[in-house]
């Protein structure tokens, strides 16, 4: 997916996002986000989705100043629907403006900028979408190569070098002596090798043995690593090999929960 793609993606699920949560219980719990109730979710998606577009629009290159102008959801639950789409506009306003090589902060560490945004985004959609799916009891769905793509997004944002700086418990907990995990979409084009090195996690995009793999399709796949849906209640999964080592991996995947 490019730059556009990834943006239609968010602008599209952001819209299926605002309708379910439309004038909800502002209280109702997320259970895949156990601090968080349906106000926090909603909260989180605009606004992130708001500070992105300025960082972007902008052309930033220091984050404090996207990071002061927070804006909030509206306290009304019949605001959310319209706030949501108008923030996810904006959004792709904001990357019709720059090319991929536009100087833009971006917290991997790589300077990627622009394309790291505009992936980040649409991962982030595709997992809080599944956020409200938990919370208010309707059926997720995702085409596998959208899966694929937001695994990808979880994956190189969990092993960025900026990732492994800032979260030193994660670090320490995923170093390692080459440690490898395989994880395979397997109705999809996608199959990533983790490696733990003693100063980074080394991710590629190929096909290989490893101590633990784990296949199966891309949706579920997605879900158990971004610790949307319990490993057990996975059956789809299929695992091979060095089970601890894969629920280490899964345990210390809680960027997004936090």
């Amino acid at each position: 997916m490019n730059t556009s793609s990834y943006l239609s993606g968010v602008v599209e699920q952001t819209n299926t996002f605002a309708d379910w949560v439309h004038d909800k219980d502002a209280a109702t719990p997320v259970p895949t986000c156990p601090k968080w109730t349906v106000a926090d979710l909603v909260d989180h998606v605009g606004s992130t989705q708001r500070m992105v577009a300025m960082l972007v629009g902008e052309r930033m290159l220091e984050p404090s100043n996207a990071f002061a102008r927070y804006v909030p959801a509206p306290t009304d639950p019949a605001e959310w629907r319209a706030w949501l789409t108008q923030g996810a506009a904006e959004a792709k306003q904001a990357f019709e403006s720059v090319t991929d090589d536009t100087p833009v902060w971006d917290p991997s560490g790589a300077d990627a900028g622009v394309p790291f945004w505009s992936r980040r985004l649409f991962g982030e959609a595709s997992v809080h979408r599944a956020d409200a799916a938990a919370a208010l009891g309707v059926p997720y769905e995702l085409a596998p190569e959208r899966a694929v793509a937001a695994i990808e997004d979880w994956l190189d944002t969990l092993t960025s070098r900026g990732y492994w700086e800032n979260r030193p418990d994660f670090a320490d907990a995923l170093r390692g002596d080459g440690q490898t995990l395989h994880f395979h979409a397997t109705d999809a084009t996608g199959e990533w090798l983790a490696r733990r090195e003693p100063d980074q996690v080394a991710l590629e995009r190929a096909h290989a043995d490893a101590d633990v793999t784990v296949s199966g399709p891309a949706v579920d796949l997605l879900l158990v690593l971004s610790r949307r849906r319990p490993l057990a209640a996975a059956s789809s999964l299929a695992i091979d090999g060095d089970r601890a080592l894969l629920d280490l991996w899964i345990n210390h995947m809680d960027w997004v929960t936090d």
